[in-house]
């Protein structure tokens, strides 16, 4: 006896009793949708954890500005040359017995020269200008009252200005809190677009083999078993385009250069230690994105199937 054409024979041939598993029943296992699906979860994937790279830099990079220049003042001392050795000793002395200061020190003629050789050459006789006296001062954990510590400065030390890189402090670190925003911002658009294509993939698929959903109908199939396949089979691809993508973004990150980690953010890109953790979430966050969407998108096409 010849097979049944038509939706019947389609049916036929989906029935249990075969080896295919009842996704593979229902949902077609080739076609453009299962395409789009793994290609869409491939690409959020990889961009996801460049994403996650790029908030977890920005975190550290703000981290260690906050701590390099929060632990760290600087005091210019500006007078005539007759005063200006008297008014720098004065301002060591006024750091001696000032709480939260834990060491002070006078900057010689080579850091000096040092400071000044990106502007003016490394030739520079320093001993001959008239340049001003600079004092580095190191705080300790608890840190110094700056406020005080300028009128201290004022009434001993005239010529002698206290800058507490508070200014330089506070536009470096918003800038990278504002990165890891974006970063973090970035992270939800790519779970919102992942969402998205899956969901037109699964209502594409859906679409296509209405007669044969509306053939589940009439042997008494539920719309929840139907729902049910389209679920696993799109959590599926999903999950393994997922898997793909973070192992290619993962290899990526791992290959970033580290030889100049310490001159900007880009090279600090990598991930290190627990970090490396992170982007294994992205496989798991793809399948329950691509579950929930498909879930929506069975439902509300199934409704308008009649």
């Amino acid at each position: 006896m010849s097979a049944p054409s038509g939706p019947l024979g389609v049916l036929a041939a989906r029935l249990p009793g075969r080896a295919d598993t009842p996704a593979a029943r229902v949902v077609p296992p080739t076609g453009f949708t299962a395409q789009l699906t793994v290609f869409t979860a491939a690409a959020m994937s990889f961009l996801a954890v460049f994403a996650i790279a790029m908030a977890l830099a920005a975190g550290q990079l703000a981290d260690r500005w906050q701590a390099a220049l929060s632990q760290s003042a600087t005091i210019r001392v500006s007078a005539p040359a007759d005063q200006i050795e008297a008014q720098t000793a004065a301002v060591l002395r006024v750091l001696e017995t000032t709480p939260g200061v834990g060491a002070a020190r006078r900057l010689d003629d080579n850091e000096m020269r040092g400071l000044l050789a990106p502007w003016f050459g490394t030739d520079l006789p320093v001993e001959a200008l008239p340049l001003p006296r600079l004092i580095e001062v190191t705080e300790t954990g608890a840190g110094f009252d700056a406020e005080g510590l300028r009128l201290r400065l004022a009434a001993e030390a005239p010529g002698a200005v206290l800058d507490d890189h508070a200014r330089w402090r506070r536009p470096l670190v918003a800038a990278a809190e504002r990165l890891r925003a974006v970063s973090l911002v970035a992270l939800v658009l790519i779970a919102l677009v992942l969402a998205a294509m899956v969901t037109l993939a699964a209502q594409a698929a859906l679409a296509a083999n209405g007669q044969v959903i509306r053939v589940l109908r009439l042997v008494g199939a539920e719309d929840r078993f139907i729902s049910a396949a389209f679920v696993r089979r799109f959590t599926a691809r999903a999950l393994a385009g997922s898997l793909a993508g973070t192992l290619a973004g993962l290899g990526a990150v791992a290959l970033m250069p580290r030889a100049a980690a310490d001159v900007g953010l880009l090279a600090g890109l990598g991930l290190s230690g627990s970090a490396w953790l992170w982007p294994l979430v992205v496989p798991a966050a793809a399948a329950a994105l691509a579950y929930a969407a498909t879930r929506v998108a069975a439902a509300r096409t199934l409704r308008r199937t009649p």
